[in-house]
C-alpha cells in the first residue's frame, strides 16, 4: 500500500491478515466475528492500526483493475442514505483518489460522531459482498 505521494506505508504484515479475516468473516455473515476482530485491531493497532485496517479493505473492494480517472465522493441520492452507507461510498471513493487527506478527515469524523465501527462493519460487509460478486462472475 502506498500514500498519495507514492512512499509505502509501514503496515504491519498483522493489519492484512486482520483484512483478509474480516473479509471471510464477512462473507460467512459473522457480524460477531468481524466486530470481535475490529476491536482486537484496535485493541492491538489504536486509531492507526483501524485506518490501515480501513484502506486495506478500501484496496481489497476497489481492486486492481479500476478505471483512471476521477471518483467522485458524492453521488445523486447519497444523502439520502444511511451514514454508513453514505461513509463508505466517500472512504472508498477518497481511496480510489489516493486523496489521504479526505479519507483522513473521514474517517476522523465517523470517530467524532460515534460511528467508525458501524462504518467499518459496513466496509467490510461491502468488501466481502464485493469479493463474492467478483468470484461469480469470473
Amino acid at each position: 500500500m502506498t500514500e498519495s505521494g507514492g512512499r509505502a506505508w509501514d503496515v504491519p504484515a498483522d493489519v492484512y491478515q486482520d483484512a483478509a479475516n474480516i473479509i471471510d468473516l464477512a462473507i460467512q455473515g459473522d457480524r460477531k466475528g468481524v466486530v470481535d476482530t475490529l476491536d482486537a485491531v484496535v485493541d492491538r493497532g489504536g486509531v492507526r492500526g483501524a485506518y490501515d485496517l480501513a484502506c486495506c479493505l478500501a484496496a481489497t473492494l476497489v481492486g486492481d483493475s479500476t478505471p483512471g480517472g476521477f471518483a467522485a465522493l458524492d453521488f445523486p441520492g447519497i444523502d439520502e442514505v444511511a451514514y454508513d452507507a453514505r461513509w463508505v461510498a466517500r472512504f472508498v471513493s477518497a481511496y480510489a483518489n489516493a486523496d489521504a487527506p479526505t479519507g483522513e478527515a473521514l474517517f476522523g469524523a465517523a470517530m467524532a460522531d460515534g460511528q467508525l465501527s458501524t462504518c467499518l462493519i459496513s466496509l467490510a460487509g461491502s468488501t466481502g459482498a464485493t469479493i463474492q460478486r467478483r468470484g461469480l462472475d469470473s
